[in-house]
């Protein structure tokens, strides 16, 4: 993969990477150290080998469905080499025939670093508010 000179092409490197399946071109978006807080089944996931893993299971579990990610609400903020990026993100399951399955929608938070040329992921948060009557992950945003 080419190196990912703006910050800005990291939206459509992971789209397409996710759409793909292609387990490589996504974990290149990420540092070997990476730490990603995500908000399924495990608290962290520290190192691009355990990171791997859930990407691995994920894409799999995906069958011949794939999943369609798009951002809005996108900020990024850069200082030096080293920067802040967040986002609403919507991952929609798609059939083989492009119908719409299922979807659903979290935050995302990333910290990202320039090491020379290319900005990799350091650390990636997603979350979703909880709602305080039934304490269950609100994972449509109505906003």
């Amino acid at each position: 993969m080419a190196a990912i000179t703006n910050p800005e092409l990291l939206f459509k490197s992971f789209s397409d990477a996710v759409y793909r399946k292609d387990v490589e071109a996504y974990l290149e978006l990420y540092d070997q150290t990476v730490v990603v807080y995500d908000m399924w089944q495990e608290w962290s996931y520290d190192g691009l080998a355990a990171w791997r893993q859930m990407v691995e299971g994920w894409f799999s579990g995906l069958g011949s469905d794939r999943d369609v990610v798009t951002f809005r609400d996108k900020h990024v903020e850069i200082a030096g080499d080293m920067g802040f990026v967040t986002a609403i993100v919507r991952f929609a399951a798609v059939s083989e025939t492009g119908e719409e399955l299922r979807f659903l929608e979290n935050r995302l938070t990333w910290v990202i670093r320039r090491f020379g040329v290319s900005w990799t992921i350091v650390h990636q948060h997603t979350s979703g508010p909880i709602d305080f009557n039934t304490m269950k992950v609100v994972l449509k945003h109505e906003g």
